[in-house]
């Protein structure tokens, strides 16, 4: 392909070698954005030591990323309808190039988390924004194709976050780390501005109808809000983070064992999103919708979370590699929410849907520490107070899919 990327017409499908590379530039961004999102469950325990952070401080930092993120959804699903991916993604990266540095040199805990929120919103649109091109550019089965293997990269990127970080820390220490991802994402950047295509910056007529109420009161995504901010939500505040304290603090496992431990959970991602993506097309060309295998799979990671908590230190990386696995279902909400949308429209629902799951993720992340030292406060002991944490977790999980199912006779999925 050439160094110019020519600009697309709103509703043209990319043929399938400039597919193919257009889905390979967006991961290759996309794998750095989710290192840098699970990058602090490996690095907790250092981290944790350096600042003296407790519980409730660890999650907030954690959660920093996910506010910054959660923060831009709103004007990002504008901007996407509006501009295009190829140009929101390269702005919006600068900022986090910005924020790796930034984190690097940071000396204090409130430094740390000004450069998270930086990090989170700088790559908010590496996912939304391929997702906004591929509701344009290929066809349904395709898209659900698409966005299962964007979601594997982001394994890629996950499983790179643990135990290749964890070799690297003592070598080099972590604030190298956060140059070195700075300098990769500038790379990313190169790699999008010469392979994506431009669009159109003047919308068709009729383009810019339609506004976020007519997300917001859609009865389909009503009905998918709950599961994804609890469920989704939850689910990744788990594999980027509490899951690692789980391992050290009930558990018993030194922090070399919890990235090894982080490291199969991601790797088990991974496996999951890549069956998906192998499946997805078959399942579509079936009649079988993203609503009912939700319905179907989803109450098997509350089976793995109950006996999680009932385990206690018993439950190790596989227990929390399959709760990871089984909440793998909720995923395919998010393709199907912007497919329930016209195109005009798709950059808004889906960015309006990913507000909701990383809201989900910062409150789960920072109010799961909130609890635990809540717990401990009131005299339970470590093992019991992330038990009991996990448990408040499970029953909003619960709770959600029981609005999930109440919902489904009133609520049609996408055609």
């Amino acid at each position: 392909m050439s160094g110019v990327t020519p600009p697309v017409q709103a509703d043209a499908l990319l043929g399938r070698s400039q597919a193919v590379a257009v889905f390979l530039a967006f991961a290759f961004a996309y794998f750095f954005s989710a290192l840098l999102r699970a990058v602090t469950a490996t690095l907790a325990p250092t981290l944790t030591q350096e600042f003296a952070l407790n519980a409730r401080e660890l999650g907030l930092l954690a959660g920093g990323y996910f506010l910054g993120f959660a923060a831009t959804q709103l004007p990002l699903g504008t901007w996407l309808d509006r501009h295009g991916p190829r140009k929101v993604v390269l702005g919006l990266l600068l900022v986090a190039v910005a924020g790796c540095i930034a984190f690097s040199l940071a000396t204090s805990f409130s430094g740390l988390l000004v450069a998270r929120v930086l990090c989170g919103a700088g790559v908010s649109a590496c996912l939304m924004a391929p997702l906004t091109g591929y509701r344009r550019w290929l066809t349904p089965g395709t898209q659900l194709r698409a966005n299962s293997w964007m979601l594997m990269t982001g394994s890629f990127g996950m499983v790179a976050s643990t135990l290749p970080v964890q070799w690297l820390v003592p070598l080099a220490g972590w604030r190298p780390l956060f140059w070195l991802l700075a300098a990769a994402i500038g790379v990313a950047m190169v790699v999008i501005a010469w392979q994506v295509p431009r669009w159109e910056t003047a919308p068709a007529a009729g383009e810019r109808a339609g506004s976020y109420a007519q997300v917001w009161k859609h009865p389909y995504f009503r009905r998918m809000a709950p599961v994804g901010f609890f469920s989704y939500g939850g689910m990744i505040a788990i594999q980027t983070l509490w899951a690692g304290p789980w391992m050290v603090r009930v558990a018993g496992y030194a922090p070399v064992e919890a990235a090894a431990g982080l490291f199969t959970i991601n790797l088990g991602m991974l496996c999951a999103f890549w069956s998906w993506g192998l499946l997805n097309p078959w399942l579509a060309r079936r009649g079988l919708p993203a609503e009912r295998l939700i319905a179907l799979g989803l109450p098997l990671s509350f089976l793995a979370l109950a006996t999680i908590i009932i385990a206690g230190p018993s439950a190790g990386a596989g227990a929390w590699a399959m709760f990871c696995i089984t909440s793998t279902f909720v995923s395919l909400a998010q393709p199907a929410v912007g497919m329930a949308f016209a195109p005009a429209l798709a950059g808004r629902a889906l960015s309006a849907y990913n507000l909701v799951i990383f809201g989900g993720v910062f409150l789960m992340q920072w109010g799961m520490g909130v609890a635990i030292d809540a717990f401990a406060a009131a005299g339970l002991d470590t093992v019991a107070s992330f038990r009991a944490a996990m448990a408040l977790f499970l029953a909003c999980s619960v709770a959600a899919y029981g609005w999930f199912m109440a919902a489904q006779r009133h609520n049609p999925g996408p055609p």
